[in-house]
């Protein structure tokens, strides 16, 4: 089922389709490539927006420990609020990966406020724990 009123815009990463024009999504799919296109971006990023983005690209060279991962959470939640209004962040947790301790997972669970329906998204953040620091 698709939901034109929650919006249509590019698929990500942005490619062109069989007839030619450019690949679009719509509904709940087009909500859950908003928010990753919201974590994946750091502010200054976008030339025209740079304040968008969400701040945990700041912290890919900090040690992968509580601190920093309620770091992490409260970059996403923050950044969520204010760039994807269609949504209510309902919980974000940071869980170490199975990359070992230079992975986190970001899961981030939503309710799409037009629907009233539940979705959840799981984030890969990479960081470069400092040797010797």
């Amino acid at each position: 089922m698709t939901a034109p009123f929650l919006g249509t815009g590019w698929r990500y990463p942005v490619r062109v389709g069989p007839a030619g024009g450019l690949v679009l999504t719509t509904g709940p799919d087009e909500i859950a490539q908003s928010i990753w296109l919201v974590l994946a971006t750091a502010p200054g990023e976008r030339a025209m927006r740079p304040t968008f983005g969400c701040g945990i690209h700041q912290l890919v060279f900090s040690p992968n420990n509580p601190v920093a991962r309620g770091d992490v959470g409260h970059h996403v939640r923050e950044a969520l609020t204010r760039w994807e209004p269609r949504i209510d962040v309902l919980d974000v947790q940071v869980t170490d990966g199975p990359g070992g301790p230079s992975t986190l997972l970001v899961r981030v669970d939503y309710r799409i406020r037009a629907t009233n329906s539940f979705g959840n998204l799981v984030y890969p953040f990479f960081v470069n724990e400092q040797q010797g620091a």
